[in-house]
């Protein structure tokens, strides 16, 4: 059995991969986006991250698609208690920004997708430095006060506007935010570590990184001269052209063969070990791809081991 990781300081416990959403009713459809879950639950998940705006950029999507599914698969399977389900508000076509009025009508209709009464994680998705902290943190509690949130995130968020929506919240009384969704992954260190990292481990905010694979590229699938069948083919591809993106390969590689364990799987543990990190996010389009994001539960990485990849990627 999996032991739970605690998400900051929520009451939340989570499996130590997050299932990421993204996918659903986008490149794996209703039947595919199932049989992910149910494989994921299967193999003791509990943590789904969305989006109201997914999949609003694929052609004939509005957004909401992706919380829609899983509203409809919560249904079907009736496990809504088991899962602890995370998603954001700010960037939904007809819902875009922070204000109070924006974040209220965002979740109320999250709520109407997810087919549920509660969110158990609810991101801003991305800050809107055009509304002040306090509107946006007091809106946030009033959600935690109606039982509709029971945990508040943020996510693309500057350590300046995260410490003043701390301090704020502390100050107040209010509901304050307990995890941190940051772009974080074995080829892109820079934008968490440094400021904002210092900042969620002051304020003993939990972690939960997007774009833990880097688009896939981290799965090893990409190598020289490999063509690959995805809609983040380009994106992933072009990290091959970087020293860092070959030595983190290479490093990759070598401790994957020493566990008899997947180049993504690798990547995930050295992402589940790092300061503040409770879960990293990867999705996966067809059951098949779950073993390998699953499996970061059972692997841990020697000191060494570790060393060799965190230095791997600081070229």
């Amino acid at each position: 059995m999996t032991t739970l990781r605690p998400l900051g300081s929520s009451d939340l416990h989570v499996f130590p991969l997050a299932l990421g959403g993204n996918v659903f009713g986008w490149s794996a459809d209703e039947a595919q986006s199932f049989a992910v879950l149910d494989a994921y639950t299967a193999a003791g998940g509990n943590f789904v991250d969305t989006a109201d705006v997914y999949s609003a950029w694929a052609e004939g999507n509005e957004g909401g698609e992706s919380e829609t599914v899983i509203g409809r698969w919560l249904a079907a399977r009736g496990n809504r208690s088991e899962v602890v389900v995370a998603t954001k508000a700010g960037a939904h076509p007809r819902f875009k920004g922070l204000s109070a009025a924006t974040i209220k009508g965002a979740a109320e209709e999250s709520l109407r997708r997810l087919g549920t009464d509660y969110i158990d994680l609810y991101y801003t998705h991305f800050d809107d430095e055009s509304v002040p902290v306090e509107e946006i943190v007091t809106a946030l509690d009033q959600l935690v006060k109606d039982g509709k949130v029971r945990a508040v995130a943020a996510s693309n968020i500057s350590p300046e506007r995260l410490r003043a929506s701390l301090d704020f919240a502390e100050a107040e009384g209010l509901a304050r935010y307990a995890v941190l969704q940051p772009h974080y992954n074995l080829v892109s260190r820079e934008t968490y570590e440094g400021p904002l990292l210092e900042t969620a481990e002051r304020a003993g905010l939990a972690a939960v990184p997007y774009y833990g694979l880097a688009s896939g590229f981290l799965t090893g699938k990409y190598r020289p001269g490999a063509t690959v069948d995805s809609v983040r083919a380009a994106g992933a591809a072009r990290h091959l052209e970087t020293e860092r993106g070959r030595a983190v390969l290479s490093a990759l590689d070598t401790v994957a063969e020493a566990h008899g364990a997947e180049p993504a799987t690798v990547a995930l543990a050295w992402l589940a070990s790092r300061p503040t990190v409770a879960a990293p996010i990867a999705s996966a389009r067809t059951a098949e791809q779950l073993p390998a994001l699953v499996a970061v539960a059972g692997l841990t990485l020697t000191d060494e081991e570790l060393a060799l990849l965190t230095e791997a990627s600081a070229r």
